[in-house]
């Protein structure tokens, strides 16, 4: 890409920079919406990437000149960034932001500068970094919610497929479905506690014990035991010892050492807690697993109260996709798409083997 050239621009140049200019804009709205409902460093990076947007609304305004005309409004991705940063700036508008910096037309454009388009790519890693510390907070009642739901949907809708093909009576699926709500979500929940707590336990296990640097200025200086303690972490005998020389350092100069890593406390934020993960699984299991038997609870039956039980079950795939999607950084339609042929495929299996017990009178 080479840099912008003095010319006379067509209809179509200008009609593009106008909108590079109002999307420049509506960016620099987002990140200062978000930044005002962040504090401390983060809010200062906000601060930073919007004021970087504007130096880029500076070039196509520059460009332009007395064709800027009237403002114009952003494409219409920009404006839902927009419209969900005013209203929520969560890590679900980072996630969007991240794949709007990284979908930047600026590299293959010979009217944007090589460091418009360095800055959007180095502003994808910039939010990308922002996104993780939600990402990482949300990661362990997140995983047990997304998991329970798309379990409690495909399980049941399996489940009352499977039965309903077997020609059995409404009340039969019904309460089928019910107790199968009912199973799933009991055992989903108590099967999340036991693992998240049991993996706290874990690392509770391997954290060292606070109490062991009270024994730091009885060490034997010559000897040093404490450079045994970061061997035995994995670091070099040079690293440990340079690592422990500092330990004992500070102890002499500020009489107190703290030889217990830093990143224990954020390993146990990012699993979350074991009754937070068990009530997510059973909430979000027992909402997924209500949805196939609805139809069936309003008094539907047969043929007609499978199809709509997989219309509204094919609905919330996709949602619960898309929600993935979005939060990893993935595209969401790809990630919808995948959880709606997963769980259709399965219910589809459950379904022919019902037909299959039906016909033969098992």
């Amino acid at each position: 890409m080479s840099p912008p050239v003095e010319r006379n621009p067509s209809d179509a140049d200008l009609r593009r920079w106008r909108r590079y200019l109002a999307n420049e804009r509506a960016e620099a709205a987002v990140y200062r919406d978000l930044a005002g409902r962040r504090a401390g460093s983060e809010r200062e990076i906000l601060l930073a990437l919007a004021e970087a947007e504007g130096r880029h609304e500076a070039h196509w305004r520059e460009l332009l000149g007395d064709d800027v005309g009237h403002p114009q409004r952003s494409d219409l991705r920009t404006r839902i960034l927009g419209f969900l940063a005013r209203r929520f700036g969560s890590v679900f508008v980072l996630a969007l932001a991240q794949r709007a910096e990284g979908r930047s037309p600026y590299e293959d454009d010979d009217d944007a500068t090589h460091t418009m388009a360095a800055d959007e790519r180095i502003h994808e890693e910039v939010v990308r970094g922002l996104a993780a510390r939600g990402r990482s907070r949300l990661s362990g009642t997140f995983r047990a919610a997304v998991f329970g739901a798309n379990d409690g949907l495909v399980s049941n809708l399996a489940l009352v497929l499977g039965v309903t093909a077997s020609g059995v009576s409404n009340e039969t699926v019904l309460i089928t479905g019910l107790a199968g709500l009912l199973a799933g979500a009991l055992s989903m929940g108590a099967g999340e506690y036991v693992s998240v707590r049991s993996q706290r336990e874990l690392l509770e296990a391997a954290t060292p014990n606070p109490e062991a640097r009270a024994a730091v200025p009885y060490l034997d200086v010559d000897a040093n035991e404490l450079t045994l303690v970061y061997r035995a972490r994995g670091m070099s005998a040079e690293e440990a010892q340079n690592r422990a020389g500092e330990v004992l350092r500070n102890y002499t100069a500020h009489g107190s050492a703290d030889i217990t890593p830093a990143t224990s406390a954020d390993e146990h934020e990012a699993i979350g807690t074991g009754v937070g993960a068990g009530a997510s699984s059973f909430c979000f299991f027992a909402s997924g697993a209500l949805i196939p038997v609805l139809p069936y609870l309003v008094g539907l039956t047969g043929l007609l109260a499978a199809s709509i039980a997989t219309v509204l079950v094919g609905i919330a795939l996709l949602m619960t996709g898309a929600i993935v999607g979005l939060l990893s950084g993935g595209p969401p339609v790809r990630r919808a798409l995948r959880q709606l042929a997963i769980g259709y495929g399965a219910a589809a299996v459950t379904y022919m083997l019902g037909l299959g017990l039906g016909t033969t009178g098992i």
